[in-house]
């Protein structure tokens, strides 16, 4: 659907264009035109505007993409090889706790075994975890939508089937929550905007499908920041589990404060440069962000066309490969994604591998870093250390690395610009004053200033892009994989190049969890998983939660 415009507003008609309004113009551009030159490309420049108008007429669906499109290299033939794979193994038997309640943070893998060998019903599993939904997101704020009344009927559904030995596989009955960027038919997607506070679309995302094919039960649309920004949406700000008084981040702030508090089995996030990888560090769970192109974003808002991506938030690795292996693949609507086999069969062996560590951020805080920062990251020192210790003592060969010398921040801005097309209407109509965020750097502001980045420079940025590809591809060819705080600035590198990467619990330094990120090579996210799965096995997380919510 298209944005929806603020009552009686119209767009204001434009002023009549003058070699004056060129050279205001050129200041943004930073271009400089003398006089004669404005004055002979004033004509074109009125006629561009004038296409502009036209193009405006035009209502565009949501779900309609641009005619371009970044795909990263595909993978050699081997792994062409389909949507089914060997994944994560589930514990063959285990022994159901006295009460359901104390399955709360299990991970997917305890609750599949308890779940094929009829030890619990997910219709006990779906109740608890709803009456989890309720009784914290009054503190937690990372609820949009129970989706109460479906949920019931997905679990008697997969109770039913299990009963009967039809079983769908390891998610079958498992509850789980969506970021509310999704469609889900009949179910309000507010996209966490006061604008599309009402919207319902008719039919289900992609990932929606799968999972229900799966046989997991949907049980909420969990709060996503402002059009995929942050952890502020139009009724709250999404709280931190281990800190109520400090944001989830964002912008799968939802998911990732739903999954570390233990009211969902696992969730499902986005990301488009950092939004799975940051709160899932910030909250003390996993995060899963994809190779750009893995999982189909049919049905999910679109942020910026070209870097969007869609994962998974859980409890353990394990479980994350679970979730990727059922949701993975092409659909026939993305047209991005292709047919690219994933596979990991619960490998954490790391002797052999050459691990790459980003050299700066392990060595000492940026030179322009705040007093508080320098603070903060000489408590988290020792951890990361620790953690490099963990792959030295397991066989791999530790290689400082440097990430490519460009300025990735600067084209990450500027592809903003795919943002402000996908809100066009929004910002021109007035609805935009709606957003909850008036800060400088909301999601308001940074719409309304995306309409001010030339298409010269957004092509510019694309190209300079094609350089950071090229470089992380090289640097991937003397590394398989390499290891860095969930803050680093491989994060935007990486969301630009599209590689995988996956973030793991790796301490609490100041009372809030921080996370290690491995990233691998585009379309390796076993890779990833096999990495991250070694450090997770000698420093295990999966049993830590936070006080108030365990009780």
């Amino acid at each position: 659907m298209a944005a929806p415009r603020a009552a009686g507003a119209q767009a204001p008609a434009p002023d009549a264009i003058t070699t004056d309004t060129l050279a205001t113009a050129q200041q943004i551009s930073g271009v400089s035109l003398p006089a004669s030159e404005r004055e002979s490309a004033r004509s074109l420049v009125a006629r561009n505007r004038e296409h502009i108008d036209s193009l405006r007429r035009v209502q565009l669906p949501s779900e309609t993409e641009p005619a371009f499109s970044f795909r990263p290299p595909r993978p050699s033939a081997a792994l062409t090889s389909g949507r089914s794979g060997k994944v994560a193994p589930v514990p063959a038997s285990l022994k159901r706790p006295a009460r359901i309640a104390d399955l709360a943070f299990a991970p997917v893998t305890t609750l599949a075994a308890l779940l094929k060998s009829r030890q619990i019903t997910s219709a006990e599993l779906t109740k608890m975890y709803l009456s989890r939904l309720k009784a914290h997101d009054a503190t937690l704020f990372c609820v949009v939508t129970l989706t109460e009344d479906l949920a019931l009927q997905q679990a008697e559904d997969a109770d039913r089937e299990i009963r009967a030995g039809r079983y769908r596989g390891p998610l079958h009955g498992v509850p789980y929550g969506i970021k509310d960027l999704f469609s889900a038919k009949g179910v309000l997607t507010t996209w966490g905007a006061r604008p599309y506070s009402t919207q319902v679309f008719d039919y289900d995302a992609t990932v929606v499908t799968r999972l229900r094919e799966a046989g997991a039960v949907l049980l909420a649309k969990l709060a996503t920041g402002e059009l995929a920004v942050g952890d502020l949406w139009f009724r709250a700000r999404t709280r931190n589990p281990w800190n109520p008084e400090r944001g989830a981040s964002g912008s799968s702030a939802g998911p990732a404060s739903a999954t570390a508090a233990g009211l969902v089995g696992f969730a499902i996030g986005t990301e488009t440069g950092g939004s799975i990888i940051s709160p899932a560090s910030t909250c003390g769970v996993v995060g899963l962000r994809p190779t750009y192109g893995r999982v189909s974003r049919h049905g999910c808002m679109t942020l910026r066309w070209t870097l969007d991506k869609v994962g998974p938030i859980a409890r353990t690795t394990a479980d994350t490969a679970l979730v990727l292996s059922a949701i993975h693949g092409p659909d026939g609507h993305d047209d991005t994604v292709p047919d690219v086999a994933f596979q990991w069969g619960g490998s954490r062996e790391v002797k052999g591998l050459r691990l790459g560590y980003i050299e700066r951020e392990f060595a000492g805080p940026a030179e322009s870093a705040s007093a508080d920062e320098r603070t903060q990251w000489l408590a988290r020192q020792p951890l990361f250390e620790a953690a490099l210790d963990v792959y030295r003592k397991a066989g791999a060969t530790l290689v400082p690395v440097a990430m490519p010398d460009l300025p990735a921040a600067a084209v990450y801005a500027i592809l903003n610009a795919e943002a402000g097309a996908m809100f066009d209407e929004l910002v021109r109509s007035g609805a935009i004053n709606d957003l909850a965020d008036k800060g400088p750097n909301g999601r308001a502001n940074q719409l309304r200033a995306s309409r001010f980045i030339p298409a010269v420079e957004y092509i510019r940025a694309q190209r300079v892009r094609t350089l950071l590809l090229q470089q992380m591809n090289a640097l991937f060819e003397k590394v398989d994989a390499f290891l860095a705080p969930a803050s680093s600035d491989s994060v935007t590198i990486c969301n630009l190049t599209g590689h995988p990467a996956i973030v793991v619990p790796a301490g609490l330094p100041d009372g809030l969890p921080i996370g290690l990120m491995v990233t691998a090579p585009l379309w390796q996210e076993d890779r990833a998983i096999q990495v991250a799965a070694a450090f997770e096995a000698q420093a295990p997380w999966s049993a830590r939660h936070p006080a108030i919510y365990s009780e």
